[in-house]
């Protein structure tokens, strides 16, 4: 068997605040849940409260704690891990590493599952998330973790001096910022800054500028991925720009993704005849070595449903006697909900009165899904029926419609354990022309004086009704002795 070291969860966290918001101080003193009153202080902290997690002790956000004004640590490190069914909402800042730590001990902020949120959409706040203010600031977001910044810029390295390191090695970092840099490196005298992806995401909407900060720290080796050997991944998912990393080695399954249950084939990709050593297991105490250098790039496995996995490929050079460690890709096996595609858009038009609209959605999932067509919003228009949906159990079905304005159809899928949906707008106009108008880039036919999308007689009857006529305060013709 094989050793692996496995980050340990420690964590230094402050969000500066309010001096009036009260405080309560975890000890620890039946457990390390933060959901029990009894290791608080003046008891589990709420909205407009202070939570302190101080002097070394360890802390798990295992539930939803709702929404708490600031979290402050001490000198000495603390610990506050954040792992499946935890969420919190901070209204104020979140300063990983407000001074102090070093670089090779940072304060660190590690969320494992669940949902840590700076700021909310639904409270007027400002949320702000600082890794490294003045200090060593690290945080890991891993496995099904989640963490939104609302409002406000993430910033890495915010101050004087400051020092952040983010490692996105699973879940996902979501920039709701409407500012103009929803992600800010490097912002104070001094300070530095590093972003590395290692499985997971980072989503942000799109703008040409938002684009080209990223790559130049792409180019600038500000934000990397699997330490600076694999390749940074931008794309552009419809508005949202989405980063994430690709390790040479190519993994299937991509690391730190969900797959189905049972036979499953781990491949990989590496020059060809080069030995290499694979391993597999779900912690790092049950990893098994699978293959033993043999000049292979993929082998099966057995999985189970509910269950993590962590394979490695390790690669020997020509005439080595000992391997070169590989990176620790994992997945986990469950089933996957439904991925549901309503269609694109429709721009249509009345026809006495009503439209008929195909609709036309796929559903892939691996197990039976049942299906339905709800109506999530549409014209308020008295004088108008309500959408009819032909049937709303089918995939593929039809919508008649009778009033002119939005509406949006949504396209649901249920497979017993997991859902998915998906959305299709549906604007009706009077009629063609209006339709027309309405598309982006519309231009009118020269000549169409009636604005009816087209140049026809009533046009030319109207170009003759005004013909040399004028309007004009002075002399129209100057050449012309008869004109006003």
């Amino acid at each position: 068997m094989k050793s692996r070291i496995f980050l340990g969860v420690c964590m230094g966290l402050l969000l500066a605040g309010s001096l009036s918001a009260a405080d309560s101080t975890f000890t620890g003193a039946v457990s390390d849940l933060w959901s029990n009153a009894d290791n608080w202080s003046d008891g589990i902290p709420g909205e407009g409260d202070k939570a302190k997690i101080r002097d070394g002790v360890t802390c798990i956000l295992d539930y939803d704690a709702g929404l708490i004004k600031n979290v402050s640590w001490s000198s000495t490190a603390a610990y506050l891990r954040l792992v499946d069914g935890a969420e919190v909402s901070v209204s104020q800042w979140s300063i990983i590493g407000y001074s102090g730590g070093e670089e090779s001990d940072r304060h660190l902020l590690e969320v494992l599952g669940g949902v840590y949120n700076g700021g909310s959409p639904s409270v007027s706040n400002n949320g702000r998330i600082y890794v490294g203010r003045q200090g060593y600031g690290h945080l890991v977001i891993d496995y099904s973790g989640v963490v939104n910044q609302y409002g406000q810029p993430f910033q890495v390295g915010q101050s004087t001096n400051g020092d952040g390191l983010v490692e996105i090695r699973g879940g996902s970092l979501n920039l709701f910022s409407s500012a103009s840099r929803p992600l800010i490196f490097r912002a104070g005298t001094n300070s530095k800054a590093s972003m590395d992806f290692s499985g997971g995401v980072m989503t942000q909407a799109y703008t040409d500028a938002r684009l080209a900060y990223i790559n130049d720290h792409i180019a600038d080796g500000t934000i990397t991925a699997y330490g600076g050997v694999g390749t940074v991944v931008v794309e552009t998912v419809g508005d949202q720009i989405v980063v994430k990393g690709l390790h040479p080695f190519n993994p299937v399954p991509a690391d730190s993704i969900i797959v189905v249950p049972g036979a499953t084939t781990l491949e990989w990709t590496v020059d060809a005849g080069t030995p290499v050593d694979v391993w597999f297991g779900t912690t790092g105490d049950d990893f098994t070595k699978i293959v033993d250098k043999q000049a292979v790039t993929s082998v099966a496995v057995d999985t189970e449903k509910g269950a993590r996995y962590f394979w490695a490929v390790d690669t020997y050079a020509p005439g080595a006697a000992e391997p070169d460690l590989g990176p620790l890709f994992d997945f986990l096996a469950d089933n996957i909900a439904p991925v549901v595609d309503a269609g694109a858009n429709v721009t249509t038009w009345l026809d006495n009165g009503s439209v008929e609209v195909a609709l036309s959605g796929t559903v892939t999932d691996a197990d039976p899904t049942t299906t339905q067509w709800t109506v999530v919003s549409q014209p308020d228009d008295p004088n108008s029926a309500d959408a009819a949906i032909a049937d709303a159990a089918a995939v593929d079905t039809s919508a008649t419609l009778s009033a002119l304005g939005e509406y949006v159809l949504e396209l649901g899928a249920d497979d017993g354990e997991y859902q998915g949906t998906d959305a299709v707008t549906i604007n009706v106009y009077s009629d063609s022309c209006e339709a027309a108008k309405a598309q982006p880039g519309y231009v009118p036919l020269v000549g169409d004086l009636d604005g009816d999308c087209d140049v026809d007689q009533d046009d030319v009857d109207l170009l003759l009704e005004n013909w040399l006529k004028c309007v004009s305060l002075g002399q129209c013709d100057p050449n012309d002795p008869n004109a006003p």
